[in-house]
Parts: C-alpha cells; sequence; structure tokens
C-alpha cells in the first residue's frame, strides 16, 4: 500500500500515522494537507511540515485548555503529540541535531497532558531498571482495582511510548483489558535522555516490567500476556524465552533475525563487502546506498543511534545478538500467536521461520493485501489486526 508519496519510506510512515486515526491519535485532513506540503526524499521538509503541523495543532489545544474546553484540548493534544514524533523521525542521523530532542519533549509533554486529562485511567509510571527506572503508562478500563487480565506491550526498533496506546493499549482497555505499556532501551525516551542502547538478552528489560504489574492489585497475574511489535517480535520471543510468569505471547510480527533484515536490504556489493569482512568497502558501499535510498538511508542511521555503534559495519556485526536458535525457541513453553503481514518490507517470510521452529501451543495469524492489512504490523489496519489479537487473547487466556 502506498498512500500520499511515491517514495516508499514515507508512504509507510504515512500509513503508519492513519492507522491512529481510527484511536484519534491523527486526523486524515491534517495527515494529507501537511503530505501535500513535503518535498519527496527529503528529511527537512519532512520535519518542517509535521513540526509546523505539530504547533498549529498544539496551539489550538492551549487555546481550548485556556476556555475550559477539556475534551478538545484532550482530543487536539493527542494529534500533537502524534505530529511532533513523526518530524523527527528521520533526523537520527545526527543525534547531536536539536530538534530530535526539542521534538520529542514535545510529542511526551502533549501526551502526557491529554493523559492527565484522561484522569486516573491513563496512569504515567516509572519502572524500576538496573538503577534507573524506564517511563510507561498503565491504561485501564476503569478506575476499580478489579483483578483484570493484563497485556504487557512493547515496541521495536524505533518506536515511542506515546504511540503505544493507538497499537495496542487502546483495543486492550475497549475489551477489559489493562494494558501496561514501556519504553526500554534503545527506544523513546531511555534512548534520547538516559542513552541507554538496545540490548538483545531483553528478559532483563521485561521482567522488572512484570515485577511492577505484579505488585499492582488490579492485576490479574494469571492472566498475564505479553505482546512486542516490530523489531519487538524478536525481543518479546526472547523474553517469553527465559521470563516464566507470562501465560501467553504475541509476536506482532515473527522475527527470526534482525542480522537476516539488515543483510536483505543490501546489494550484492555489500554483502560481498561483508562477506569478505571488509569494513571500509562496506561502510563506503552503505552510505553510497543511502544517498538514493531514503529506507536504507533510515534503517541505518536509526542502528546507529539506538544501538550506539560507529558505523554500518559494526551496526550489522552487532545485529547477529538478535537472532532467534532452537535453544531460545525451544524454551519458549506458553500459546504464541505468530503475526504475518505478507507486504513486510522488513521481516518478510521470517514469521514462518519463526512458527515453524515453536514446540509450544502454536497460532499463525496471515494479513493480507485484500484487507489492507499487508503493511510492516498490518498498519493502517489496526481495527482488524486487534480483533485478530484479542479474540485470541481472550480464548487463550480463558483456557
Amino acid at each position: 500500500m502506498k498512500v500520499g508519496f511515491e517514495d516508499d519510506s514515507f508512504a509507510f510512515e504515512l500509513v503508519r500515522n492513519l492507522g491512529f486515526v481510527y484511536y484519534g491519535g491523527a486526523d486524515i485532513g491534517e495527515l494529507f494537507a501537511t503530505a501535500d506540503g513535503i518535498t519527496e526524499g527529503d528529511l527537512d521538509s519532512w520535519y518542517d511540515g509535521w513540526h509546523s503541523r505539530g504547533e498549529r495543532v498544539l496551539g489550538r489545544a492551549k487555546e481550548y485548555l485556556s476556555a475550559g474546553r477539556l475534551v478538545s484540548a484532550r482530543e487536539a493534544l493527542l494529534r500533537a503529540s502524534t505530529y511532533f514524533r513523526m518530524a523527527e523521525f528521520y533526523l537520527h542521523g545526527n543525534p547531536d541535531d536539536p530538534r530530535i530532542m526539542g521534538d520529542a519533549k514535545a510529542s511526551q509533554e502533549a501526551y502526557a497532558k491529554a493523559a492527565e486529562l484522561m484522569g486516573p485511567t491513563w496512569e504515567p509510571v516509572d519502572i524500576p531498571y538496573e538503577g534507573t527506572t524506564l517511563p510507561g503508562y498503565f491504561y485501564k478500563p476503569d478506575e476499580s482495582n478489579e483483578p483484570r487480565p493484563t497485556l504487557i506491550f512493547h515496541g521495536g526498533y524505533d518506536s515511542s511510548l506515546e504511540e503505544l496506546y493507538y497499537f495496542a493499549a487502546a483495543a486492550a482497555v475497549r475489551r477489559g483489558y489493562n494494558c501496561l505499556t514501556f519504553d526500554g532501551p534503545g527506544q523513546g525516551m531511555p534512548l534520547r535522555e538516559q542513552h541507554l542502547v538496545f540490548r538483545h538478552d531483553w528478559e532483563k528489560v521485561v521482567t522488572p516490567a512484570v515485577d511492577y504489574a505484579l505488585s499492582r492489585p488490579d492485576v490479574d497475574g494469571d492472566r498475564l500476556a505479553l505482546k512486542g511489535m516490530s523489531l519487538g517480535g524478536y525481543l518479546a520471543a526472547r523474553a517469553a524465552a527465559f521470563e516464566p510468569r507470562f501465560k501467553a505471547v504475541v509476536l506482532y510480527d515473527g522475527v527470526w533475525s534482525f542480522y537476516d533484515a539488515i543483510v536483505g536490504m543490501l546489494s550484492p556489493e555489500a554483502k560481498e563487502a561483508l562477506d569478505d569482512g571488509d569494513a571500509v568497502a562496506y561502510d563506503r558501499l552503505i552510505a553510497a546506498e543511502m544517498d538514493t535510498n531514503t529506507q536504507v538511508r533510515w534503517a541505518f542511521t536509526q542502528g546507529l543511534y539506538s544501538f550506539g555503534v560507529a558505523s554500518y559495519f559494526d551496526l550489522t556485526i552487532e545485529s547477529k545478538k538478535m537472532v532467534l536458535d532452537r535453544d531460545v525457541v525451544e524454551r519458549i513453553t506458553i500459546p504464541t500467536l505468530v503475526m504475518e503481514a505478507d507486504g513486510d518490507q522488513f521481516f518478510r517470510g521470517q514469521p514462518e521461520r519463526v512458527y515453524q521452529a515453536l514446540t509450544a501451543p502454536k497460532t499463525f495469524a496471515a494479513f493480507h493485501e485484500e484487507d489492507g492489512a499487508e503493511n510492516h504490523c498490518q498498519s493502517g489496519a489496526l481495527a482488524y489486526k486487534d480483533e485478530v489479537v484479542f479474540n485470541w487473547l481472550d480464548d487463550t487466556l480463558k483456557a
């Protein structure tokens, strides 16, 4: 599905955020009016367009707040948060760019104010983690302390806390679930403010989140599930293998090897340099391809930023740690939902490999173009995706 842009990466990011319209995180007219003014493949133009849209919508939100129009303010704040997050998405090739922190904070602050206006069912939380804390939100269907089934949800390669509501929490609370979302190392503000970078042993990140969730009286520990999005499909599988307190796990989508995903983007010449261990030639070839391919440029600059490595070659070698093997997969014993989007540009074919390797009770859910659900993580088809996920969770946790 290509909407709004000819540039593949820009088109996908627009579809990704168009999906948020279903849950109130964006508006169609605002998205297309902004996209119309953005130059194809121009990262500064992308930033300028979405930053200006964020400021415009935030200005309205402030006016609504001053007038006591709290529902209008809340809704505008959620949309402004989305647009500021979109603005800084492609800036990470220069981690010192002040626009990164400026717009990340603007997104965070707008969302936090909207959450405050939602009341106690949208609760900001801090999860203790290795001498510091990870930011999160705890969403619940109502203000009672009734123990409920609870979904712990984290993102992947480029996610941030504020968008996780639209990808899982909104659907969860509509169906009577709690949802605990959080950003881990390599994601969101832990990366931007604390300079915490990705780690492959994600159970060390998820276990503190489980400890926190089970400390709450409104969490039913016998109905605790985990879900990881995008590269989080690998991260959640790894966590489910080593954290025994979950009753179900959703791999959204299944990821076998981050290394294979990177290699899948390479030209034959770059593959040859990688195989030869020629770091200088490899970095030169990647840099040349980045000049003409927005997706490759984003993928490698994001990787240097979120893994804290110095070169494209180092990133590729580091990615080998994020690979499932049978020793890990066979440790997963809980029911597992493996999701697949048949047009996925990053991990195509990998969900089937994960599914085939699993020895636990397992379900495979494929999403197709005929339903508009072929995009990576079913972006643009969140309603249908959530129907599948939560129908499976309902059946699995009841059983």
